[in-house]
């Protein structure tokens, strides 16, 4: 490792689970930087002992004046928070007056931050990992390379590698931001008109080369592309092993995921937090076990009069020499890419920048292109005629 220069920016990393852990050694490892990684949990710090070049801080990210105290001995800050906290930690972020990349997939409008952010000065990436993350860069990219942009469907799932029942599954970000996934209700546009469906809607059977066949369900990953982009059709479908939606539904639908709380053994509990403390056992990762990250992105449009599809595919393994996972790599090394961009001043505007701003920006995403290839997450490109 070369030591961090004279001139270095410092770093800090909000959250050191599997991703945040991955954002943080691949940022320990830039010359640019000076890296802290700051978790509540010392476990979570404890896995990260002895990375070189990376301090740990044990803080409570939950209390707004440590927080507040934290990011301002920074320079740039990366959120990796869980969701339910994501939107007020950003705030306070920029309240602090700190330029930010965040992958907390938070509930709350980003933009109603846009003010807070532009009147700072400062710069605020959201939704910079994935889905949402490389989608939205696509869709930016294409929507200024292209003449007109009809369609954009986006396929995206993180898996073990090895199957077992009865979920089939282990969660590869945070287990409470998965639940959302089950539950949130699922934004899409058709004909022109955004529509509204139930999560974990209209399955259907895909295949992948070397994977084999998938189920894809509806899920909310467009998010700021509904307000951002001009495109006819716009779908993002989450994938599983076939059969888990179904286990999904149930459950939601028989109201284990409910949020009212109800009598157990005179005391009132939610029946989220029971089924939430169950699953995130029996999803957790066993040591050793591997992962896989499979994407398929459509976008569709005309160029030079005649209609097109690109297509970019991924298949990505778990890395067995870092110990990183490949969802963590394909969140995170984007994450991470697009803090680059920011330290270098390849994006400079100030205010919320959805991911789909860096792709519509000249030269952000070839630059995020050549980050996520050097580090291995090699996306396929295909171009046909339509």
């Amino acid at each position: 490792m070369t030591p961090a220069k004279a001139d270095a920016m410092k770093v800090v990393v909000l959250g050191a689970g599997r991703v945040g852990s991955a954002m943080a050694m691949d940022l320990a490892e830039d010359p640019d930087f000076r890296t802290t990684v700051a978790d509540v949990s010392e476990a979570a710090l404890g896995r990260l002992e002895g990375t070189a070049g990376l301090e740990r801080t044990l803080a409570d990210l939950g209390d707004e004046v440590t927080l507040r105290d934290l990011v301002s001995a920074h320079d740039l800050v990366v959120s990796a928070v869980p969701g339910p906290m994501g939107f007020r930690t950003l705030r306070t972020i920029l309240e602090a007056g700190r330029d930010v990349v965040d992958i907390s997939f938070f509930e709350e409008d980003p933009f109603a931050l846009d003010e807070l952010a532009r009147e700072q000065g400062r710069r605020a990436v959201i939704d910079c990992g994935v889905v949402p993350g490389f989608s939205n860069i696509l869709a930016g990219y294409y929507e200024r390379e292209l003449d007109e942009l009809r369609r954009v469907r986006c396929l995206c799932g993180g898996v073990p590698t090895v199957r077992y029942w009865p979920w089939e599954y282990r969660a590869t970000f945070s287990p409470i931001d998965v639940i959302a996934e089950y539950t949130r209700p699922a934004r899409l546009r058709r004909g022109g008109r955004d529509v509204t469906l139930p999560a974990l809607s209209e399955p259907e059977l895909v295949d992948f080369e070397g994977v084999g066949t998938l189920e894809a369900f509806n899920t909310d990953g467009l998010r700021t592309l509904l307000r951002t982009v001009d495109a006819a059709e716009m779908v993002d479908k989450t994938l599983r092993y076939p059969g888990h939606a179904a286990k999904m539904r149930l459950l939601r639908d028989a109201g284990f995921f409910s949020e009212e709380t109800v009598e157990a053994g005179g005391q009132r509990v939610r029946p989220l937090d029971l089924t939430a403390a169950v699953l995130f056992e029996d999803w957790r990762f066993r040591e050793g076990e591997e992962d896989l990250t499979v994407m398929r992105v459509e976008v569709e449009g005309v160029q030079d009069g005649r209609r097109v599809r690109h297509t970019w595919s991924l298949v990505d393994h778990y890395d067995r020499e870092k110990g990183v996972s490949s969802m963590a790599r394909a969140t995170g090394y984007t994450c991470t890419a697009g803090l680059r961009l920011l330290a270098r001043q390849h994006y400079g505007e100030p205010g919320i920048a959805p991911p789909e701003y860096l792709g519509r920006s000249p030269g952000c995403f070839a630059f995020i292109i050549g980050q996520l290839r050097e580090r291995g997450v090699d996306w396929r490109h295909e171009v046909r005629e339509l």
